[in-house]
C-alpha cells in the first residue's frame, strides 16, 4: 500500500508543478456575461476602490517589510542540503512519512525534481514527453546575492560584483504569489526584475525567486526565457538548524498525504 500512496503522491507532486505554471496561461479570461448599469451603484464602486486600494497597500507594505526580512547574503540552496552529510536527515524524515522501505526512493524523486540543469526553451523541448524538473541554481554567473534595504547585489564566483541596484515595489504575480520589484537604475538587463516569495530565513529557512528583464516571461513557468526555473538560496550563515528545519519542511509539503 505504502509503495502505490508513494506513487500517487510523485504524480501529485508533478501535476500540481504543471498545473500552477499553467494558469499563467488563463489569468487574464473574464466573464462574458455584464451585470446592468444601473445594478452598480456608486456606494458599492466606492466600496469596492476603498478595498482594491487597501489591498494594495497591504501589498506594498509586506513588499518592503520583505526586503527587510531578507537582509544578509545567499548562496544556492540545494547544493547545501543535498549535501552527503545531510543524507540521514533526508532519509529520517521520509521514513515517517513514507515508511522504511520507501524512503530513500522518495528521497531520491524529490531531489530529482529540483536539480534540473535545463531551463527556457530548452526545458520546454526536453519536457514535452511529460517528465519534468526544476532548474533551481542562480543564473547570469552569480555566485551569491545581497539584499541590504532597498538594495540587491550580486557577485560571482571570484567575488566581482556583477550587478548592484536599487528596486521599488511594482506589484505582485499572481500564479505562485509573488512580490514584484523593479529596478530603479536603467539599462539593468537580467537584473530589472526580481520576482520574491514571501520566504525568509526565519520562516521557511530558505528562499525561493526568479529574476530576469522580461516580466511577462518571468510569469510563466512552462513556457518563455525562463521556463522551469525558480531559484532557491540558503543564507551563507545558516546553521545546522536552519538546514533540519528546511529538509523537513521540504519532506513534510511533498511527503504527506
Amino acid at each position: 500500500m505504502k509503495q502505490k500512496k508513494l506513487a500517487s503522491l510523485f504524480l501529485v507532486f508533478a501535476l500540481v508543478l504543471s498545473l500552477l505554471a499553467g494558469c499563467g496561461n488563463t489569468s487574464n479570461g473574464t466573464s462574458e456575461t455584464q451585470p446592468p448599469a444601473n445594478a452598480v451603484t456608486e456606494e458599492s464602486t466606492t466600496g469596492a476602490d476603498t478595498e482594491q486600494e487597501s489591498e494594495v497597500d497591504e501589498n506594498q507594505a509586506a513588499a518592503e517589510q520583505l526586503l527587510l526580512d531578507l537582509e544578509g547574503t545567499y548562496q544556492e540552496l540545494w547544493p547545501v542540503v543535498l549535501a552527503d552529510e545531510y543524507k540521514q536527515l533526508w532519509l529520517d524524515d521520509s521514513v515517517e512519512l513514507v515508511g522504511k522501505e520507501n524512503a530513500e526512493s522518495a528521497v531520491d524523486m524529490m531531489a530529482s525534481m529540483v536539480t534540473g540543469t535545463l531551463t527556457g526553451e530548452d526545458a520546454v523541448a526536453a519536457y514535452q514527453d511529460g517528465s519534468m524538473a526544476y532548474c533551481c541554481a542562480f543564473l547570469q554567473d552569480v555566485e551569491q546575492f545581497t539584499f541590504d534595504g532597498t538594495t540587491i547585489s550580486g557577485v560571482d564566483a571570484d567575488g566581482n560584483e556583477l550587478f548592484s541596484h536599487s528596486y521599488h515595489y511594482v506589484g505582485m504575480e499572481e500564479i505562485r504569489g509573488l512580490y514584484i520589484y523593479e529596478s530603479d537604475d536603467a539599462d539593468s538587463g537580467e537584473f530589472t526584475y526580481f520576482c520574491m516569495a514571501p520566504d525568509t530565513m526565519d520562516t521557511t529557512w530558505h528562499i525561493e525567486f526568479r529574476y530576469g528583464s522580461d516580466l511577462d516571461a518571468l510569469g510563466q513557468y512552462d513556457a518563455g526565457t525562463y521556463a522551469y526555473w525558480l531559484a532557491s538560496g540558503i543564507s551563507v550563515d545558516y546553521t545546522q538548524e536552519d538546514i533540519e528545519n528546511c529538509i523537513q519542511l521540504f519532506c513534510t509539503e511533498n511527503l504527506s498525504e
